[in-house]
């Protein structure tokens, strides 16, 4: 039965690498940056990656591995009125869970190591998994933005 203490575990499939080394220097949205990074898929999962070149955008799911605490309120940075919100309101990386998950440009594959663009992990990130990205499919239509509306491009 699903409760409170249920606890889940899950192996990396991979590591991202990325020229961030701290969370100060990590981009807050991977669309914010054009830098490159690169994600390298355990020789054990290689095959999954079978016919991955044909998408443009990959959805990237992830762990803060410098995962740092639980605060369900927060206070979202870059806004014009920065208040407390609740942490399922906003797009902080300190979470209950520490997951992330970032859309990004796949630039090239060679063997199990993929070039990416759009990235905002620390370097050493663990990888969990991989899912194309597919605009009819993803990008949900008459979509609202809560208390970001106006705020956000």
């Amino acid at each position: 039965m699903i409760g409170p203490e249920m606890e889940f575990r899950f192996k990396p499939i991979g590591v991202i690498h990325t020229p961030f080394k701290t969370r100060r220097e990590t981009p807050r949205q991977g669309f914010l940056t054009k830098e490159v990074g690169e994600v390298e898929i355990y020789d054990r999962y290689e095959k999954g990656l079978k016919d991955i070149e044909g998408f443009s955008h990959l959805i990237l799911i992830w762990m803060f591995h410098e995962f740092r605490g639980r605060p369900l309120i927060v206070t979202p940075p870059h806004h014009p009125e920065p208040k407390p919100r609740g942490v399922f309101a906003t797009r902080s990386p300190d979470r209950p869970n520490p997951i992330g998950v970032t859309i990004v440009k796949l630039l090239e594959r060679r063997g199990n190591r993929l070039k990416i663009q759009g990235i905002d992990m620390l370097d050493g990130t663990p990888l969990l998994d991989i899912k194309p990205y597919v605009p009819d499919l993803d990008r949900p239509k008459r979509v609202k933005t809560g208390w970001m509306k106006g705020k956000v491009r």
